[in-house]
């Protein structure tokens, strides 16, 4: 039987492991959404930034809760976060399933819920769905809901409470280091750690960048040859032409009127042409 849930109810599972998916409509303008999860203690805080489960971190360290990527089905785009609450660590008292949108604000988003199927019973039926709604629409992070222990089983909870300070901001309010932005004033963010201590960079909450293309090496110019035998003429300096909008030359080189053409030169001096004589073959008999 699936359970239709309220806000603030709670459901009993019988499940060893749960597999929460986030669902929503895609649409022209709407952004993307991530599902995350944060395990937290007795204190209702993370142990340290391992407990948090993101896009850049998929899978806890205990191997217990892990995130099992995006899909495209009838009803829209889904993502997915497992537990296998039977093996989750004792000191782990809950574990908030959360959604992120990319940068815009829940308003945008259509058709948000939370689905919970048990994961060793393939194919079958929503144990519990969720409906969430935001109550502000500026909201870009949300917690959908919780897995609590009670006694020796576990529960969930529906919750829907939003953060409009993002996914940071509601990893922060759980005892998540946040990584510093690059350049940022460490002064003004606060200190994360006491005064002579290295502090630790916390999760990359950039999502991350397809590699790029290669740059394909230049292709090497051969040396200019001389060509023939003949030695390699100096650069020539350009000239722009004169006509079609090109200025004229300041000055126009005067041609010799005794060049010749073909770029042979004349003699420097004027001389007179006289035949050579002729030899034997040419004289009359």
């Amino acid at each position: 039987m699936t359970h239709a849930m309220l806000k603030g109810s709670n459901v009993p599972l019988e499940a060893g492991t749960v597999r929460a998916v986030l669902r929503w409509s895609a649409g022209p303008g709407a952004p993307d959404v991530d599902a995350s999860a944060l395990l937290l203690g007795t204190d209702g805080r993370v142990r340290s930034d391992a407990d948090f489960v993101f896009y850049n971190q998929p899978r806890h360290p205990s191997g217990k809760v892990w995130r099992l990527g995006k899909k495209r089905v009838t009803e829209g785009l889904t993502d997915t976060v497992q537990t296998n609450v039977s093996g989750v660590e004792a000191d782990v008292g809950r574990v908030l399933l959360v959604a992120s949108a990319d940068g815009m604000p829940f308003s945008r988003v259509d058709d948000l819920r939370i689905l919970l199927y048990d994961a060793d019973v393939p194919d079958g039926d929503p144990l519990a769905y969720f409906d969430i709604v935001p109550e502000t629409g500026e909201e870009t992070a949300m917690i959908c809901g919780e897995l609590y222990r009670r006694g020796a089983s576990w529960k969930f909870r529906a919750l829907g409470e939003g953060y409009a300070n993002g996914l940071e901001g509601l990893a922060s309010d759980f005892g998540i280091s946040v990584e510093d932005p690059p350049g940022g004033d460490a002064e003004s963010s606060g200190p994360r750690e006491q005064q002579g201590a290295p502090a630790e960079a916390g999760p990359d909450f950039s999502r991350p960048l397809p590699a790029e293309e290669p740059t394909a090496p230049a292709m090497p110019v051969p040396p200019t040859t001389p060509g023939y035998g003949y030695p390699p003429a100096a650069p020539a300096t350009p000239v722009a032409p004169g006509g079609y909008g090109y200025p004229q030359p300041a000055a126009a080189q005067r041609v010799p009127a005794h060049a010749s053409a073909y770029g042979y030169p004349q003699p420097v001096g004027e001389q007179e042409f006289r035949m050579p004589p002729m030899g034997p073959q040419f004289l009359s008999r």
